[in-house]
């Protein structure tokens, strides 16, 4: 099976009309999306996801940031996805993102950074189980039609 990882569109990039946009990337850059939901997260699941965070004094803006709208969960699934994956999104900060990434081409600031990549493969095996069901994910092979 090839490399998958967890892909967050934050409630900005819904916000923006940006989905396509950054869906687009993702499989031009050769990579396969076999999973996609839009759902509003809760701060339950946040604090799961962000454990080594809640005690941060910036937590609280976290929480306010990802609970404003709704977000766009994928799993993206090829060779080397989370190296790829965190390649093509950029630095956090998109001041400092090499351009032709997503933060350095849509983001704003490093408070509205439009996307979430897992930062590893034990890490995205965590987080597609936190947030996926084995039956939403959606295995093919690709094929000229």
């Amino acid at each position: 099976m090839a490399e998958r990882s967890l892909i967050i569109l934050k409630p900005d990039t819904v916000h923006r009309g940006l989905i396509g946009q950054v869906t687009t990337r993702i499989e031009q850059r050769g990579f396969k999306i076999v999973a996609m939901k839009m759902a509003l997260v809760s701060q339950a699941k946040l604090d799961e996801h962000y454990g080594h965070l809640t005690s941060k004094p910036f937590y609280p803006e976290i929480v306010a940031y990802m609970t404003m709208g709704p977000v766009v969960f994928m799993i993206v699934e090829g060779d080397n996805a989370v190296g790829g994956m965190r390649q093509l999104c950029g630095a956090t900060d998109p001041a400092q993102a090499d351009m032709g990434t997503v933060r350095a081409d849509f983001a704003t600031t490093i408070r509205y950074n439009l996307i979430h990549a897992s930062d590893s493969v034990e890490n995205a095996t965590a987080e597609i189980a936190r947030f996926f069901e084995e039956s939403e994910i959606c295995g093919y092979e690709r094929k000229a039609i």
